[in-house]
């Protein structure tokens, strides 16, 4: 199912490439090659950089968060519980056992991160590991593992690449346009400081317009994540799981993708919100009671 959504979201794109590049061209008078070349440039930098993005988010992450990779053995009894559930997860959907880490945090968090399902990261904040039950942690345990198998990290490393090529090339196009609208018989245009500087303006708004149906499709694969927490533990520990998240909730000072990856992100509700509101989501899970 995973991979037919991610064919699904090749093809779509492949559409709206064609689309778009053919409305373009006729737009600017410019031969279809044309655009080609330029959005063949974008996409090296837009795709390659998220991609890069996703092969180094393990290292990446255990250096950032200072992360400490829990290991056999271990004594701590809510660790050594979450452990062997996760385990029991892993063997149940059929992947490799994720490595486990725990770092040190006031705020009560999870996130999950990793190039592929056979490649991952499941981390816990040390708060969490405080706050909540056996069944609550194993709740969070599971809605990280339904990330995992549900490929989100590698379907929003496509989003964002995607998104970040589109932006690239719409607003050196528009500044052509810009430009050739300024131009006259004795010259003018934009001068090279002014076409770049009108570059970086429009790659700024559109990455902002973009981030709307990015953060929509980030809200909607929490949900996802908390239907899935519930079909391998029950919905019960999962509410009781989030109910003392969100008491816990201590705003981060960084700001990096994994923060946007937690469980839980309580920004202001908006178009730009990443997760939705704690309280729709625990109503959610209790139609699933």
């Amino acid at each position: 199912m995973n991979f037919l959504k991610r064919i699904g979201i090749f093809l779509l794109t492949n559409f709206l490439v064609m689309m778009v590049l053919g409305i373009v061209a006729g737009l600017l008078g410019l031969k279809m090659e044309d655009l080609w070349g330029l959005l063949i440039i974008c996409a090296v930098f837009g795709m390659g950089g998220s991609v890069i993005s996703l092969f180094l988010s393990k290292p990446m992450a255990k250096a950032s968060y200072k992360i400490q990779i829990v290991k056999p053995g271990v004594t701590h009894p809510k660790v050594a519980y979450l452990l062997s559930a996760v385990e029991k997860m892993a063997e149940e959907r059929n992947i490799r056992m994720p490595e486990i880490g725990i770092y040190n945090s006031r705020d009560a968090n999870a996130f999950a991160t990793g190039a592929s399902q056979n490649n991952a990261l499941v981390v816990f904040s040390s708060t969490l590991i405080d706050r909540l039950s056996e069944e609550e942690l194993s709740a969070v345990a599971g809605h990280e593992m339904t990330h995992i198998t549900n490929g989100d990290m590698v379907t929003m490393t496509l989003l964002m690449g995607v998104v970040n090529t589109f932006v690239m090339f719409f607003a050196r196009v528009l500044t052509v346009i810009i430009d050739n609208a300024l131009r006259d018989d004795r010259g003018g245009g934009l001068g090279f400081f002014g076409y770049m500087l009108v570059i970086m303006v429009l790659q700024n708004i559109l990455m902002l317009l973009a981030n709307i149906p990015i953060a929509a499709y980030s809200r909607w694969r929490e949900f996802k994540a908390d239907a899935g927490a519930a079909n391998l533990v029950g919905a019960a520990p999962m509410i009781g799981a989030l109910k003392k998240i969100a008491v816990a909730y201590v705003p981060e000072k960084r700001s990096d993708s994994y923060v946007l990856a937690k469980i839980n992100n309580q920004k202001r509700i908006s178009l730009f919100a990443t997760h939705p509101p704690v309280e729709v989501r625990i109503e959610r899970l209790q139609e699933l009671l």
